[in-house]
C-alpha cells in the first residue's frame, strides 16, 4: 500500500497533477491524501486586525478549504472509480512545507505529487516559488507535474548521476516500482569529460544497479559543457517520459536549487520531475 501526499492551492496546474497521480498508480493500492495548507491566506486577509476578527477569519477559511478538498474527492470518485484508491481530505493551518513534513511523518509518506506552479504562475519560470520550497526542504521524493504535460507511461526515465552520492535504498525503491509497473529503461547519465570512475564511483553505480533490478539500465556519458543544457539535449533527443535527480549536498541539483531567486534555474523540463531526497527516513 502506497501513502501518497497530493498538496493542493485549487489551482488548475494542481488538478493535473492529481489527475496525473492518478494514472500513474491506477493499478496501485494506494492511501491518496490531499493536502490544503491554509497559513498564507489567513495571514494575508488578517492583517493588523483585532483577534476575534482573526479567528473568524481564520474558521471561515478552514471550512472552505475542508468544502473544497471534499469536492475533489468527489469529483474523483465520480469520475474514476478506483477500489484500490482510498481518498482523504486533510486541511491544516500551517505553511506548506511545514505542513507537507509534518503530514509525512504522521502517515509515512512514500511521494509527494504536486504542480510546477500554483495560482500566481508566472509564464517565463519554469518552477513555482513553492514548489522550489519543497524541492528544498521536505523530507520524501518529490514530483513535479508540468501543467501542460498530458499523461504518459514513464516508459524511460532519465537519471543524470555523478555517481558521488550514496543513495538511499527506500528512495531508489519507488523509482524500482515504477520500472517494474512500467517496464521501464532508466537512463543513467554521467555528465562528465572523463570515462574512468573512481572506486567509490564503481561502487555507487553497483548500488545502483542492483537496487534497479526490475529496469532497464542504460549507462551513458556526455560531456561537461552545460550540465542543465546536457540534461535538456538528451531529455529532447531521447524523448523521456521523466527526469529523476538526486537533491543531496554539494549536488548539481542542490545548486540550481539554492539560487537566490526560482528564474535562475536553469533546467527547464517539459516532462515530470521526480526529485529523490537523499535523506535518512
Amino acid at each position: 500500500m502506497k501513502n501518497l501526499l497530493i498538496p493542493t492551492d485549487f489551482s488548475s496546474n494542481a488538478a493535473h497533477a492529481i489527475s496525473y497521480a492518478l494514472d500513474l498508480f491506477k493499478c496501485e493500492r494506494a492511501n491518496f491524501y490531499f493536502l490544503h495548507t491554509y497559513a498564507d491566506e489567513v495571514y494575508e486577509v488578517t492583517h493588523n486586525v483585532e483577534d476575534s476578527f482573526f479567528d473568524k477569519q481564520k474558521k471561515a477559511i478552514a471550512l472552505n478549504s475542508k468544502k473544497l478538498l471534499d469536492e475533489i474527492i468527489t469529483e474523483q470518485k465520480e469520475k474514476r472509480h478506483n477500489p484500490r484508491h482510498h481518498y482523504e481530505a486533510v486541511a491544516t493551518f500551517d505553511s506548506l512545507v511545514d505542513g507537507v513534513n509534518s503530514f509525512i511523518n504522521i502517515k509515512n509518506i512514500d511521494l509527494t505529487i504536486m504542480g510546477t506552479k500554483g495560482k500566481t504562475a508566472d509564464k517565463k519560470v519554469t518552477f513555482g516559488s513553492h514548489t522550489v520550497q519543497v524541492f528544498k526542504y521536505v523530507n520524501c521524493p518529490v514530483l513535479a507535474v508540468p501543467d501542460l504535460y498530458p499523461y504518459s507511461p514513464p516508459k524511460k526515465i532519465l537519471f543524470p548521476t555523478d555517481y558521488m552520492v550514496p543513495y538511499k535504498r527506500r528512495e531508489l525503491k519507488l523509482l524500482d516500482m515504477l520500472a517494474a509497473r512500467y517496464k521501464s529503461e532508466v537512463h543513467a547519465l554521467y555528465i562528465s569529460d572523463f570515462e574512468d570512475l573512481s572506486h567509490r564511483q564503481l561502487d555507487n553505480k553497483k548500488f545502483l544497479e542492483a537496487t534497479l533490478p526490475n529496469a532497464i539500465i542504460h549507462s551513458k556519458r556526455t560531456s561537461v559543457k552545460n550540465k542543465a543544457e546536457a540534461i535538456m539535449e538528451y531529455m529532447d533527443l531521447n524523448q523521456m517520459n521523466l527526469l529523476t535527480m538526486v537533491n543531496s549536498r554539494h549536488s548539481f541539483l542542490e545548486d540550481m536549487l539554492y539560487r537566490s531567486t526560482v528564474d535562475q534555474i536553469a533546467l527547464h523540463t517539459p516532462i515530470p520531475f521526480l526529485v529523490l531526497q537523499n535523506l535518512p527516513r
